[in-house]
């Protein structure tokens, strides 16, 4: 039920809050009250308009599939498309995020539970990673991942760095470029990309599921230059895009963002939005196609139906509740065959609160003359058929130098690697 209703003091409340009252100088009294008078007032006009005309309810559900321990049969459960091969790159790795490769095909690996950064090699190119070391440790947090111009940069939930990466793979010490992001609440899970404008552009997600937010950088993407100087809000309204990248050929960037939760199985949807520089896409009063939440309060001076025109659209939709946590255009998938290379992957954690389960998996999405015009089921089989057990959850995706992908597996501590059966290497 998402009606809300304020609970009346009991008796016994009321007297003792009249003999705090009562034991309080009247001056003192008469200046807190009159203070907490105006910052009330303040918080109602700052964020609060008329409420929803109608009451609502959901139906929602706490579903989490069970945790299966990894064993090395459950490799042929995964399914991919024909002319594609699995292998099981790395094991054992806790877990293991964001992923990022050097020009070596060298694989970098953020774990924000251990907060640190691996780095595997895969000597002998056989998409197995041989040496593990870790390179990065003691930054709590650590996520989001890229490499620019010789650097190493990362990025956690109020902190960026980057440190010089050597040829050998060595990064140097890490220079703090920007202390001071939006505390993650509920969505700490930075992301960060250069864009082709040689900018970093760079994810911060909702400190709640649903709610006005009092710091304008939250629920955004913001951009900056390489030294994390000049930084801005690029768009707004978005609950929580961890996953952007640009199409290879339009240069647009695209992302998928994190509907809001405790609103039934269906709704709001996943989206896949084509991000503009000063747009805002809604949320959190409006989802997927401009569809008000009925829900939320009517904007201060306005309504939900009118505020929804002037937000941009998604551009395609997913199920509720999937939870979209990477994407990823495969121009650098040379071994892939050419029509997949205007393409983009997003990997999809999951869901935990859906009476059927969805997610746990990677889908293709088809693109056309630089817009989306389908999708399809690229890698699954993590979830059982039955929707009740599941032994892995893709997280991280990226794209070595001899143009194999590599997809983390957060749940069970694995790196799967996904080889055309047409690439020679």
């Amino acid at each position: 039920m998402n009606d809300s209703k304020t609970a009346p003091l009991a008796t016994g409340d009321a007297d003792r809050l009249n003999n705090q009252v009562s034991n309080y100088p009247v001056s003192k009294v008469r200046n807190t009250l009159l203070i907490i008078l105006c910052t009330v007032s303040i918080i109602a006009t700052a964020q609060k308009g008329q409420p929803p005309k109608e009451k609502t309810s959901a139906s929602v559900y706490t579903n989490f599939p069970q945790h299966e321990d990894f064993i090395p049969s459950m490799v042929s459960r995964l399914k991919t498309p024909d002319g594609f091969t699995v292998l099981l790159a790395a094991s054992g790795l806790g877990k293991p995020r964001m992923l990022a490769f050097d020009e070596g095909g060298r694989l970098y690996i953020t774990r924000r539970d251990q907060g640190d950064v691996l780095r595997l090699s895969d000597n002998n190119k056989d998409g197995k990673f041989e040496e593990l070391h870790t390179i990065v440790s003691q930054f709590p947090g650590v996520h989001g991942i890229t490499l620019h111009d010789g650097y190493l940069y990362l990025c956690s939930n109020r902190e960026l760095k980057r440190g010089k990466l050597s040829s050998a793979g060595e990064v140097g010490e890490l220079e703090v470029l920007i202390k001071d992001l939006p505390d993650g609440g509920q969505h700490g899970n930075r992301t960060l990309g250069f864009g082709p404008d040689g900018m970093l552009y760079l994810t911060i997600g909702s400190d709640c599921n649903d709610c006005n937010e009092s710091n304008p950088e939250h629920a955004t993407i913001v951009v900056a230059k390489p030294d994390g100087t000049q930084r801005r809000i690029y768009a707004r309204g978005l609950r929580n895009t961890i996953g952007i990248d640009w199409h290879p050929v339009t240069k647009d960037l695209w992302g998928a963002d994190n509907g809001t939760d405790w609103r039934g199985d269906d709704i709001p949807p996943e989206e896949l939005n084509k991000i503009k520089d000063g747009a805002h896409y809604g949320w959190p009063l409006v989802f997927g196609n401009r569809v008000p939440d009925e829900t939320r309060e009517e904007p201060l001076g306005s309504t939900k139906l009118e505020f929804a025109k002037t937000t941009e659209a998604s551009v395609m939709t997913f199920p509720a509740h999937s939870a979209p946590i990477n994407l990823l255009f495969l121009d650098e998938a040379r071994g892939f065959p050419k029509e997949y290379q205007d393409d983009a992957l997003i990997s999809f954690h999951g869901s935990w609160n859906k009476q059927k389960p969805d997610g746990y998996k990677v889908v293709r999405v088809l693109f056309e003359n630089g817009e989306p015009k389908g999708q399809e089921d690229f890698f699954t089989g993590f979830l059982s058929e039955d929707g009740k057990s599941r032994f892995g959850r893709p997280a991280g995706l990226a794209v070595s130098p001899s143009g194999d992908l590599f997809i983390s597996d957060d749940e069970n501590g694995m790196i799967y690697c996904v080889k055309s059966k047409s690439n020679p290497q």
